[in-house]
């Protein structure tokens, strides 16, 4: 433990703000103050940085003068993506400052293309990968036809570019198909060339993920946050997104947050840090070090085990801003920070 008099050094927290936020600013009032609280409490000196693609040169210039920068920002957000941010951060992480979480590592590890490259792991499931919407034309119908799939966006949040797609009975030359948005809630019947028109966008970010429609759908997602490769927290909710019964729907509520102690989740606390994650960091080739200091994976149920207990199976892993966050991950993130910028001392 380190005394609060010893100074490690001296990192930003950034995220995205407007002009009147950026006047407003301050660590005691931001959403992030149990995180400036936790770093303080280690000896790192923290401050807010409120970034818009209009103060990029500021920007630039405060980053140059700290050791690090913890960021919050999502890959989309009111149609702006993150491109010149993460041309910024890859500038000031080759001059040497430390950035969490790094954009090539969340090119690696958090966006849905992940899904298919450790589909092998045991937390995967039939996940297939589109390059072309042509390939997607092709092969989709086939996948249809053993049962319901969720098509998937390389990039994007909170639920955005997702859709649940049921095939139903057509004629074969206008296949017509169920789809439910993700962000709505009513399913609706088209033709399959007028679904697959709404996701030739998705391309421009490279990639459309495929994966089984899960049927626990509806009796919730866990979340397992992450600290680097230790685990920080949970959080539980039934969710309405893709879940079409009126009656599972009604169920849903807000995520409900536990520490990692929480004795239901146990199996899945040692799954992801004595399996998955080396698995995870392996297979991308993300060295240990490299992991965000806050990232978390959600998980939905699959069949249960031949011993009763649940499987689990992967939906996405978050990187870009996970917050809300457990109240212990703050203590996490600050321990992990220290201990990076100490191996630097």
């Amino acid at each position: 433990m380190f005394e609060p008099t010893t100074r490690l050094g001296r990192i930003a927290i950034l995220w995205r703000g407007d002009e009147t936020a950026r006047r407003s600013v301050s660590p005691e009032t931001s959403r992030f103050k149990a995180v400036f609280a936790a770093l303080a409490d280690v000896g790192v000196d923290a401050e807010p940085v409120v970034y818009e693609d209009d103060v990029l040169d500021a920007v630039r210039s405060q980053l140059a003068t700290l050791d690090g920068v913890l960021v919050w920002v999502n890959p989309i957000h009111e149609g702006r993506n993150r491109a010149n941010l993460d041309a910024l951060l890859r500038e000031v992480a080759a001059r040497g400052v430390w950035v969490s979480a790094h954009p090539d590592v969340i090119l690696k590890m958090g966006t849905k293309e992940v899904l298919h490259r450790t589909r092998m792991m045991s937390w995967g499931s039939d996940t297939a990968l589109y390059r072309t919407l042509d390939q997607m034309r092709v092969e989709l119908p086939l996948r249809l036809a053993a049962g319901p799939r969720v098509i998937k966006r390389n990039r994007g949040n909170g639920g955005q570019g997702v859709w649940k797609v049921e095939a139903l009975v057509s004629p074969p030359t206008r296949p017509t198909v169920r789809v439910l948005d993700a962000t709505g809630d009513v399913s609706e019947d088209v033709a399959l060339d007028e679904f697959l028109q709404r996701c030739i966008e998705y391309f421009e970010d490279g990639s459309v993920i495929d994966q089984p429609f899960q049927a626990r759908l509806s009796e919730g997602v866990v979340r397992c946050y992450m600290a680097g490769d230790r685990c920080a927290g949970f959080g539980y909710h039934r969710v309405k997104a893709l879940v079409d019964a009126p009656a599972a729907r009604a169920q849903a509520g807000p995520r409900l947050y536990t520490d990692k102690e929480d004795p239901r989740f146990q199996g899945l606390r040692r799954l992801m840090e004595d399996e998955w994650t080396p698995q995870l960091t392996s297979l991308l080739d993300i060295p240990s070090s490299d992991l965000p200091m806050i990232w978390d994976a959600d998980f939905m149920l699959g069949p249960p085990r031949s011993d009763g207990t649940d499987s689990y199976v992967l939906g996405e892993i978050n990187v870009s801003s996970v917050f809300p966050i457990p109240d212990e991950a703050p203590a996490e993130i600050a321990r992990r920070v220290a201990n990076r910028l100490q191996s630097k001392l």
